[in-house]
């Protein structure tokens, strides 16, 4: 028995292959892409659209993805890509209107975290993008030299010393704190 294709004319075969591999991806890498996402933009509701955009587009991208056996890796540049943006145009706003207040850790927030982790976020803020952006894959996402250097298009090389440069800077500015 063939299977017909439904109104749109992709197999069911092809849409459940596609649905099963996002049902996956999103059950494993959810919650590290929303940390990703949140360290890069600074709030939890704007991590997550990133995160929800990052998937969407995957989904409705699914036919032209050659190499599927890459889609973490793909999908981390994608929510990477989503949070530059955002970040773009966050700064787009900031020039048409009066500067704002930077966002108030909530009383939940202040009792969780500690003075020093707060420093070190603060800090982290206020690196160049490249180097902020190494820095979070490294240590709070794990992923080695070879992930990082695959999601951001550079070579293991050059993240080694952005890792480097950006560990001095950090300190730097951990130490002009103090």
């Amino acid at each position: 028995m063939t299977m017909s294709p439904g109104r749109s004319g992709v197999p069911p075969s092809a849409v459940t292959e596609r649905e099963d591999a996002i049902t996956r991806l999103h059950r494993e890498q959810w919650a590290g892409l929303v940390r990703l996402s949140l360290l890069l933009l600074g709030d939890r509701a704007s991590a997550e659209d990133a995160v929800q955009e990052s998937f969407a587009a995957i989904y409705r991208r699914w036919d032209k993805i050659k190499d599927r056996d890459r889609l973490d890796a793909y999908l981390r540049s994608a929510v990477l890509n989503t949070s530059r943006s955002v970040l773009r145009r966050r700064r787009l706003a900031v020039l048409h209107r009066q500067p704002i207040e930077p966002p108030v850790w909530s009383a939940e927030s202040e009792a969780m975290l500690g003075e020093d982790r707060r420093e070190v976020l603060a800090a982290l803020a206020t690196l160049p993008t490249r180097r902020r952006e190494v820095l979070v894959m490294r240590f709070y996402l794990h992923l080695s030299d070879a992930e990082i250097a695959e999601t951001l298009g550079i070579s293991a090389v050059s993240v080694r010393s952005t890792v480097s440069r950006g560990l001095k800077d950090l300190g730097q500015k951990l130490e002009e704190g103090r």
